[in-house]
């Protein structure tokens, strides 16, 4: 080959070598000169090039080649899960910055649901905090179709929640407590987090479960009934006793928390005569009414629960509050009761 030829081929290959580079660079260059952010979620443990390709397909890098090479060559690229808050006129080497450096933003919300609150309480505190409608977090609380997958899903739950006299199929079951979601979490994720967490709580008391005479739905219900009732801790497992010993010899409980959640009425209100006397599942102030209500009255605390599976070894029949301390009085006759009402009425 002539002298002439080889500088022509050489010529020739620095041209395309030239132009690979500048290709190269041109790809690590922003898709846009204007500002356009656009929120951008790396799921843990997936590969940079899944990453680089859904960059690439959210506009936000310009070329996959170019990026690829980039992050070969910068071995110290360590993309990290979380969400992030991108901008399209962002160059390759800003943007895996932001993802090598963890730089996410807040994606995530702290809810705390409050024991012995009922079911609408939180319905009202996910429609506060997710932003969906009341009437939207309820229709799916009283999905027939869901409750029964949450039935096949949850060891707990059973064919009982589905009673036509239960106005909220899970009151009682979303366990009480301080939860962490995404912001955009859907209301079935919400509250399959909260019924996963009763199941935790619950494999905690499996042995005290079985043995017990009453199911999980029962315990669920006094435990609510405790929960509304009392307001000192020590006066959980004695109040418990006392359901018990009414539940044993076939007497009315009366308690005047389920006559509360029976006409839906909060516990600051007052109660009427024909509160007192209205008939629905739930009203054990009706001297008729035997047994426990049709279901739990609010979300009880562990406490609560704990409670309910294990009465105080003591023999009383009534209770009575201390208006000024919500300490909770025990008489074991009605005449012992009538003078703890004379006392702290």
């Amino acid at each position: 080959m002539k002298k002439k030829g080889i500088i022509l081929v050489v010529i020739g290959i620095l041209v395309v070598i030239l132009l690979m580079i500048g290709l190269y660079f041109y790809g690590l260059t922003s898709v846009s000169n204007k500002s356009e952010k656009v929120t951008f979620k790396v799921e843990s443990g997936t590969s940079t090039k899944f990453v680089i390709n859904n960059l690439y397909e959210a506009k936000l890098l310009k070329s996959k080649i170019s990026s690829m090479i980039y992050v070969k060559l910068n071995n110290d690229i360590m993309i990290q899960a979380g969400t992030y808050e991108l901008d399209r006129k962002y160059d390759t080497k800003e943007i895996f910055e932001i993802l090598s450096g963890g730089r996410v933003i807040n994606d995530t919300v702290t809810v705390t649901f409050i024991e012995g609150k009922r079911l609408t309480d939180y319905v009202k505190t996910i429609s506060d905090k997710f932003g969906y409608s009341e009437k939207d977090v309820l229709e799916v609380l009283n999905d027939n179709n869901y409750l029964k997958e949450l039935i096949k899903k949850y060891d707990f739950l059973d064919d009982t929640i589905l009673n036509s006299s239960i106005y909220y199929p899970l009151e009682g079951y979303l366990f009480p407590a301080t939860y962490e979601f995404y912001k955009d979490a859907s209301i079935k994720t919400i509250i399959e987090k909260m019924l996963d967490k009763t199941k935790n709580v619950l494999d905690n008391y499996s042995t005290s479960l079985e043995e017990s005479d009453y199911n999980i739905h029962e315990i669920l219900t006094m435990a609510s009934i405790i929960e509304n009732e009392t307001m000192v801790p020590e006066d959980r497992s004695i109040a418990s006793q006392v359901i018990y010993k009414r539940l044993s010899i076939n007497m009315s409980l009366g308690m005047d928390v389920t006559t509360y959640y029976g006409v839906q009425k909060a516990l600051s209100e007052t109660l009427t005569k024909s509160d007192l006397e209205s008939e629905n599942a739930y009203n054990t102030r009706r001297t008729s009414f035997l047994g426990l209500p049709v279901g739990p009255i609010c979300n009880p605390s562990e406490a609560s629960i704990k409670a309910a599976l294990n009465p105080s070894d003591t023999d009383y029949i009534y209770f009575y509050a201390d208006i000024k301390t919500g300490k909770l009085h025990f008489a074991k006759t009605y005449s012992e009761f009538q003078n703890l009402i004379q006392i702290y009425g």
